[in-house]
């Protein structure tokens, strides 16, 4: 290293700024280590010495005196011979006095006693005894050695404090999760309620059937509606729900799925098979839960009997399809009137969960068996409400109408099919070629010879589709971006993708022709899996409780069901999981679903027969509803901005009023209208098929 443009490293005095303090030493010490930057009073010096310092010999040397750089490095110039000599005396004087000092290795190590004297070694030592005391090159760099130990240790403090401020960042959302609320008799801390009610369809909050859900909108916050995942099914938008990731990244790609590495087949009424964990290798929100200390009670989620990964709910109910709504309020309830964490005398294991997440399948399975327009369906929807309201009354009974959150969601929406509408594949392609089917309605083939048959099948099949015009072909590299639905091995290279309403099927399970020869019917009669963002297939979010705190009837924008597991997780104070979702709490509003300027979503229309006129697909005309255009309660009075003392207080009041007394009059009106289609409902279509265990 160069010494004249490096004196010294970076902890060099001249490396300082300006107006630093240079680290104190004897003026007469750096006069005599010859230090560059010196400025020290010479009248400090004796005069015996100075008469040393004057003389024209020692000027010389002291300018012909090589500089030196880090830790004593020679400047590489050339050094006179008359120098060398001298050095050689000097180290012989300072090997004389190594044997009565011991410590010439620190000064080496240091860079040495720097001595220039011109005199003998004899004076040098008589001259030692006044300097050698004073150590200035030791003295000074061991200060600097100071300065330098003390940066660190200020470097490693700054490093320290940011990794723990970072790392409080990142977990503080816990510390809201230790906020308790009393409901007069009990404390409890950040509670939410996440329900999917599959199969759900946005527009059937427009049917006039569904006082609960249409006063959750009226008090609460949503978008008018919800977009699932592609592709619009059961399985994979579950777990979408809960780990905030697309299926192509949660791995959960279709309800039945081929995986080339396990070299076996996911189907979800297979228990004993897609209930292994090896099949859900991403973190749903128990896991999420349990991991930071919060408790979970897990009613029927579609992966929650999975063990992922090893990681059980607190309380778990296996999925049973036949069990009665009711049945599903009192679980709920239930786990809300366990002991909580300040009851002491209560073991851990039995007290009261703070995530409550179920699943109700009847309006999907009934979607299925009748269709979404039937009149059977509308009794399910109406029976599925009455269970909303006698949790919202269990709620309003224990006094926790302001301490739990209600979130409930769907999965996706339903299609009505028809024998009209079958697409046959054994008609276009050879299906010898096909080794493996995946999905339903739309359908992936993987093939036998993947890289002669993709291209060849690819050309083949979409030429057909631009014929038909009924059908979408695409491998796993032209799938839409919006799909998000390339980027894993389990989906299939090659995908024949439906239009809403119509299904791909394959002669031994349907012959299209001769079900349209002999009148046979489709069934079911009712489908998803769909474009995820066709209207048919929109889902529902509706949200209420404390964490929402928004004003009554508040409108977001309409967003996807990645951003769920991000909402669920930030109103119980527990930091999510990295997922694909971006919302946050508290939710942006735009506006209410009742301002003026407000477009209402225009209802979506099945598909049409050729040989149908479209008004036998409408939905029935309902009959009266005694909530019917009540979105905001009646004795609500203003907003917080026209009451800003009481007005929040008043809205979330009312609302609960509403519900509390409205509703009896709604649960009179539902019962009658539910008993006087039940036994259509109970004898229609018997010769209908078995639904699923779990409905797709």
């Amino acid at each position: 290293m160069d010494g004249d443009r490096n004196p010294r490293a970076f902890l060099a005095e001249n490396q300082y700024d300006n107006d630093a303090t240079l680290v104190g030493s004897d003026t007469a010490s750096e006069a005599d280590s010859g230090h560059e930057g010196y400025s020290g009073d010479l009248d400090a010096v004796k005069d015996t010495d100075r008469d040393i310092l004057d003389e024209p010999e020692e000027h010389e040397r002291l300018l012909e005196k090589p500089s030196r750089g880090f830790l004593g490095l020679s400047n590489g110039k050339k050094r006179t011979a008359t120098a060398k000599k001298e050095k050689k005396q000097r180290r012989k004087a300072r090997k004389s006095r190594t044997r009565l000092s011991g410590d010439s290795d620190m000064f080496e190590m240091e860079g040495g006693f720097k001595n220039t004297s011109s005199q003998s070694s004899s004076d040098s030592e008589t001259r030692g005894t006044k300097w050698d005391r004073q150590l200035p090159v030791k003295k000074h760099r061991g200060r600097l050695a100071i300065v330098y130990l003390a940066i660190i240790a200020l470097f490693i403090a700054l490093v320290s404090g940011a990794y723990k401020a970072s790392k409080k960042y990142t977990l503080a959302p816990t510390h809201h999760r230790l906020i308790t609320t009393s409901n007069g008799t009990h404390h409890f801390r950040p509670t939410t309620i996440l329900i999917s009610l599959d199969g759900f369809r946005a527009d059937f909050l427009t049917r006039n059937i569904t006082p609960a859900l249409n006063a959750f909108i009226g008090s609460g916050v949503s978008p008018q509606y919800m977009l699932p995942s592609f592709p619009s099914v059961t399985f994979p938008n579950h777990f979408t729900l809960v780990t905030g990731l697309y299926p192509e990244s949660h791995g959960i790609v279709s309800n039945q799925f081929w995986d080339p590495t396990f070299e076996e087949e996911f189907y979800y009424t297979n228990i004993g098979v897609s209930m292994k964990p090896k099949w859900w290798t991403a973190e749903p929100l128990w896991v999420t839960a349990e991991d930071q200390k919060v408790r979970t009670a897990i009613h029927m989620w579609p992966g929650s009997e999975a063990h992922i990964p090893d990681v059980d709910p607190t309380y778990l109910d296996k999925f049973n399809g036949s069990e009665a709504l009711p049945r599903k309020v009192e679980r709920i309830l239930g786990w809300l009137d366990l002991p909580g964490d300040d009851d002491n005398a209560a073991p851990d294991a039995d007290k009261r969960p703070q995530l409550i997440a179920a699943y109700v399948p009847d309006v999907d399975a009934d979607g299925h068996k009748y269709g979404p327009n039937s009149t059977e369906i509308r009794a399910t929807i109406a029976d599925v409400d009455s269970m909303l309201t006698m949790l919202v009354e269990g709620l309003f009974n224990r006094n926790l109408t302001e301490i739990v959150n209600i979130v409930i969601v769907s999965d996706h929406g339903m299609a009505t099919t028809s024998t009209e509408r079958l697409i046959q594949l054994d008609d276009m392609i050879d299906m010898s070629l096909v080794d493996h089917i995946d999905g339903w309605p739309l359908r992936g083939l993987r093939l036998n010879n993947p890289e002669r048959d993709v291209p060849i099948l690819y050309d083949q099949l979409s030429r057909e589709a631009a014929k038909a015009g009924t059908f979408d072909v695409y491998t796993r590299e032209t799938m839409p971006e919006r799909y998000h639905f390339s980027n894993n091995e389990r989906i299939a290279p090659l995908w024949v993708i439906p239009k809403t309403g119509w299904a791909v099927v394959e002669r031994p399970d349907f012959d299209v022709a001769d079900a349209l020869a002999n009148g046979k019917e489709y069934l079911p009669r009712g489908l998803h899996g769909y474009d995820h963002e066709h209207p048919l297939m929109r889902a529902i979010f509706v949200a209420r409780g404390p964490a929402f705190p928004h004003k009554p009837n508040s409108r977001v924008e309409v967003f996807q069901n990645i951003e769920v597991y991000n909402i669920v997780c930030d109103s119980l104070g527990m930091a999510p999981h990295s997922n694909n979702g971006t919302l946050r709490l508290p939710l942006k509003t735009i506006g209410l679903h009742s301002d003026f300027d407000t477009s209402v979503p225009e209802v979506p229309s099945d598909p049409v027969d050729h040989n149908t006129d479209a008004s036998q697909n409408d939905d029935p005309v309902a009959e009266e509803d005694p909530t019917e255009g009540k979105t905001q309660p009646d004795d609500a009075e203003g907003t917080p901005e026209d009451n800003p003392e009481d007005g929040a207080v008043e809205e979330k009041s009312s609302w609960w009023k509403f519900i509390h007394e409205e509703l009896e009059k709604a649960k009179e009106w539902a019962k009658e209208f539910v008993d006087s289609i039940k036994g259509n409902k109970e004898g229609a279509s018997e010769n209908l098929e078995a639904s699923p265990s779990i409905s797709g």
